[in-house]
């Protein structure tokens, strides 16, 4: 029964890579939590695990709607930020293997409601493409968004979509729905070198044992994306992330409320 509930959750947060272009992390950190029971560094660990697969099929199920041609076509973009990521994630493993669980659980928390606040505060953010920035500044911004970005994915076991995407939409006026393919097409690496930092440290055999929930939520999740991706054209993206950060506030609500 628990591995279909895992099939079901994973399900459920794969829509929401495959809509947006996230990789749902931060909806699938308090579910592994709270509800599986998960201690935080597990449950980032299989985060990202999970992450991985949901951003790589959401990558691929979006193709059919954005276009290949188009992610490739800005190809700088993508290099730019994944400079930055690259860096922050491998440091950002340092920061989650050496602080306690206590303050891990903080971290993850804050970083939920700043998510929560810039998804529903997305009018403004997105208006705030209109600056004009010269190209060295732009680079320079990107790389150093890059940076935070990867550091956060690593910490918190998320694909970092949610920074990604308003980034790309700010510095270089892009779509929002070719820029979470584009974060999709950045997220992808960025968790793999998460997870090569953790087995490097040897910390995948905190979830060694969880390998029938993870490749159970991991089904789910490529069901989930297919689904999303399919409905992408017919979605409102801006009203859906004014939906999708009341959850993001509500979820990070329950997880500061839950006890280990």
């Amino acid at each position: 029964m628990r591995n279909i509930w895992a099939f079901a959750w994973g399900a459920l947060v794969g829509i929401i890579g495959g809509l947006i272009g996230l990789g749902g992390a931060e909806f699938r950190l308090p579910v592994l939590v709270s509800i599986f029971n998960y201690r935080t560094l597990q449950a980032i660990i299989i985060n990202l695990v999970v992450s991985l697969v949901t951003v790589t099929f959401s990558f691929i199920f979006r193709s059919g709607v954005i276009g290949l041609e188009n992610v490739f076509s800005n190809l700088t973009v993508i290099m730019n930020i994944l400079a930055g990521s690259l860096i922050g994630s491998y440091v950002g493993v340092n920061y989650a293997t050496k602080i306690n669980e206590k303050t891990l659980n903080r971290v993850v928390v804050v970083f939920l409601l700043f998510l929560s606040f810039v998804l529903i505060g997305h009018n403004f953010i997105f208006s705030l493409q209109i600056w004009q920035l010269p190209n060295l500044l732009r680079i320079g911004i990107t790389f150093l968004a890059g940076i935070v970005i990867g550091i956060f994915s690593s910490i918190l076991g998320v694909a970092g979509g949610e920074l990604i995407i308003p980034t790309i939409i700010m510095v270089f006026a892009i779509d929002i729905k070719l820029a979470g393919s584009l974060s999709l097409a950045i997220s992808i690496p960025t968790i793999i070198m998460g997870l090569y930092k953790y087995k490097s440290q040897k910390r995948l055999k905190e979830v060694k044992s969880e390998q029938k929930f993870i490749f159970s939520m991991a089904s789910g999740s490529i069901l989930g994306a297919f689904i999303g991706s399919s409905f992408l054209r017919y979605i409102d993206s801006s009203s859906l992330y004014l939906i999708l950060g009341v959850i993001l506030l509500l979820s990070a609500l329950k997880l500061a409320k839950h006890k280990h």
